[in-house]
């Protein structure tokens, strides 16, 4: 695949790829049946990696204005590369030397902006996963034009507050990076937000967080956050919070 390839020439290109016994796999496997969360989602059959390949052959200087295309696409593959695409051109925004700069700031605001206009095109777990904490919860902690720390959090509560599922899952899975980066007051936000959410999905997502802002922050901190809610959390959010504790200690949580 050419360098300069379009969003046309891209998806020419992946469905070229198309797989059709591994096509099958993945429709099982990221549950697109009648009455399951990714009904009606469709798949080319290609693995990640052949999906990151494209998305570094077409490189950091692949124009924003051609990603929408990709993220409006019918195949799951294509609107992951250009969930990808936005990742790799964020994170090229983000080194030291850029994280004041005023263009690098306009140009990260203009993909998060672009990211959450096309939020809902990221509907399966895997990418939100693959993309909302390297874009949304790194913005969270880098400097922005488009307001404080109060329009960010109104942003993620807006997340959070959305009917949409894989919205919700945005706004606890942001806070993978915040954790990451020593700030454990988004993950407490939101896992205490979705305490009581009703899908399986959302039990695992804050289950893994509160499990990761433990491990990068504080397992003081998670333990004081057992204390206050372990009796009421779903039992998938407290086995995936406790997973790396001692047997011992983990035992006694679960009881």
């Amino acid at each position: 695949m050419a360098r300069n390839a379009t969003a046309r020439q891209i998806i020419e290109y992946m469905e070229s790829l198309r797989n059709d016994e591994q096509r099958a796999i993945l429709m099982g496997f990221f549950k697109t049946a009648p009455g399951e969360y990714g009904y009606g989602d469709e798949f080319l059959g290609l693995k990640v990696p052949q999906t990151r390949e494209v998305v570094r052959a077409a490189g950091t200087d692949f124009p924003l204005s051609e990603v929408p295309t990709l993220l409006l696409n019918r195949w799951h593959e294509v609107r992951l590369c250009g969930f990808l695409m936005l990742v790799a051109k964020f994170e090229k925004l983000t080194t030291k030397r850029l994280e004041n700069n005023a263009d690098a700031i306009r140009q990260r605001d203009e993909i998060v902006t672009m990211y959450l206009e096309y939020a809902e095109q990221a509907n399966n777990w895997d990418l939100v996963d693959l993309s909302v904490h390297k874009i949304l919860g790194h913005w969270l902690l880098l400097p922005t034009n488009l307001g404080d720390k109060d329009y960010k959090m109104k942003v993620v509560d807006e997340l959070a507050a959305s009917p949409c599922l894989w919205k919700q899952r945005m706004s606890i899975v942001c806070t993978w990076k915040t954790s990451q980066q020593g700030d454990p007051s988004w993950c407490l936000r939101y896992a205490e937000i979705h305490l009581h959410h009703t899908h399986d999905l959302m039990h695992k997502a804050v289950g893994w967080m509160l499990r990761e802002m433990g491990k990068r922050v504080s397992m003081d901190l998670l333990r004081e956050f057992l204390r206050q809610h372990a009796n009421e959390m779903p039992r998938t959010t407290l086995r995936y919070a406790i997973e790396k504790m001692p047997e011992k200690e983990r035992k006694e949580w679960m009881s």
